[in-house]
């Protein structure tokens, strides 16, 4: 029996069955009709008409124990019933009962077999006489059995059915699920919406199925649009080395090493993208301070602003502190900040902050460039999404910064969005964040990075 509904199925009705078979035996065994200080309803039924049938003998004769013992023949429909002497002599009949006599002093707790069928009998307290009941041939184990007991049964066994049911029903549709997504069906899901354990364990394949569904999906657009990135420079390569061999001059020599530069950057971006998919255990976890670590970026990226022309403004606040990798952290926030470099016009001026929003740290940036259509806004952490529908390289760069952002922030339990600021474009980084009492005193001349311009 390998099934788990099979197995449930038979322990429960074996269960049913002993409890039940237990209960007819317990009740036969504490039936004591010798007992005076534990009654129970056959005792008292005997001893009732043991004092009713000595009553009609005594006073009445023959005549009037027989009216008496029809009487309760009809009454508790049993097949037989008499009253004897102490010595086991019938006293209608005058049938000797001697061998009833003794079984009935060697039976304390038990009906017994009288030949007839199973016999139950009640001594008076004098001695003098003795009651006998004659029940319908049975055995001793069912003595007690009644054909409700059948319905009690199977109606347990239905029970018993309909529980095993309920419990594996949500493993098979999970075993079907996997089936076909073990066949290559990323779209099969167990959808259970019990509330128990079997339903946690439904959702979670779920959540892992959307997870590697999502994964699979990537990695095919991945794989399209690195094909197309590197159609381009390599062809462009190509030509720059036919016009080489054929002409003298340079400038086919400078378009080769233009295009190799930016296959290098794009193979570096890519790398990126795969140390940030990569194994969460191999990842440095620490208390890293978030105001430091950006305006120490802030600092690396002001020369840069300052060639295009613009400003970069920081403030912070103490206590912004997360707990992760200081690299990824790093590297999110300066893609960030560069892409916003990239767009900002000259002579304006970048906005970066660090707040506290409620237990959480945000890094918020902010440029007064033209910002993006507001259809482009929820591709824009996509790998090699640009907003230029001609894939213009002149104003940025292969669009895997943006999307290496994004990863390294959700692998800190981080939120990266973005949104029009009108002007400009809006980027904020919520990051779970660590504050101390310690941090969250006053200091005096320490509340806030100075403004970098």
């Amino acid at each position: 029996m390998r099934s788990l509904f099979a197995k449930i199925v038979g322990w429960f009705v074996l269960t049913v069955v002993i409890v039940l078979t237990a209960t007819i035996l317990i009740s036969s065994v504490s039936y004591n009709p010798y007992s005076s200080t534990r009654l129970t309803p056959l005792s008292m039924l005997l001893s009732v008409e043991m004092t009713e049938a000595r009553h009609a003998w005594e006073t009445g004769g023959a005549p009037a124990l027989t009216a008496e013992l029809d009487r309760f023949k009809r009454v508790a429909h049993v097949s037989d019933a008499f009253l004897s002497d102490g010595a086991g002599t019938d006293l209608l009949t005058g049938e000797q009962h001697t061998s009833l006599i003794q079984e009935a002093h060697g039976w304390s707790r038990f009906p017994f077999s009288g030949g007839h069928g199973t016999a139950f009998a009640r001594f008076s307290n004098d001695g003098k006489y003795c009651f006998f009941l004659m029940a319908a041939p049975r055995s001793l184990m069912l003595g007690n059995f009644h054909p409700a007991h059948l319905f009690v049964l199977l109606l347990a066994v239905l029970l018993c059915y309909a529980l095993a049911y309920h419990l594996t029903a949500p493993l098979r549709r999970l075993q079907k699920a996997l089936d076909h997504f073990g066949r290559g069906d990323l779209g099969a899901r167990a959808h259970e919406n019990r509330g128990d354990e079997l339903g946690d364990l439904a959702r979670a394949f779920d959540r892992m199925a959307d997870r590697i569904q999502t994964l699979v999906a990537a990695e095919r657009r991945l794989l399209l649009d690195i094909s197309h990135e590197l159609r381009s420079p390599l062809a462009r390569l190509s030509v720059a080395v036919e016009l080489a061999r054929s002409g003298g001059n340079a400038l086919p020599l400078d378009r080769i090493q233009k295009e190799a530069d930016r296959l290098n950057a794009l193979i570096s971006q890519m790398l990126e993208v795969t140390r940030a998919e990569g194994d969460s255990g191999n990842r440095r976890q620490e208390r890293v301070d978030l105001a430091q670590l950006v305006g120490a970026l802030v600092d690396a990226c002001s020369i840069e602003a300052r060639a295009r022309g613009c400003s970069l403004n920081f403030t912070a606040p103490l206590g912004a502190a997360v707990e992760g990798d200081p690299e990824l952290l790093r590297r999110a926030i300066e893609n960030v900040v560069r892409n916003a470099i990239r767009y900002a016009p000259a002579n304006s001026k970048i906005e970066i902050g660090v707040d506290h929003v409620g237990a959480r740290t945000r890094v918020r940036v902010r440029d007064y460039g033209p910002g993006v259509p507001e259809n482009a806004l929820p591709h824009l952490f996509e790998p090699f999404y640009r907003v230029e529908p001609d894939r213009n390289r002149g104003a940025g760069g292969v669009g895997l910064g943006l999307s290496i952002a994004r990863r390294a922030v959700e692998l800190h339990q981080g939120v990266l969005r973005a949104s029009n600021a009108n002007p400009g474009l809006l980027v904020e980084i919520d990051l779970p964040g660590i504050r101390t009492e310690a941090e969250l005193q006053p200091a005096s001349g320490l509340s806030a990075a100075p403004a970098l311009k």
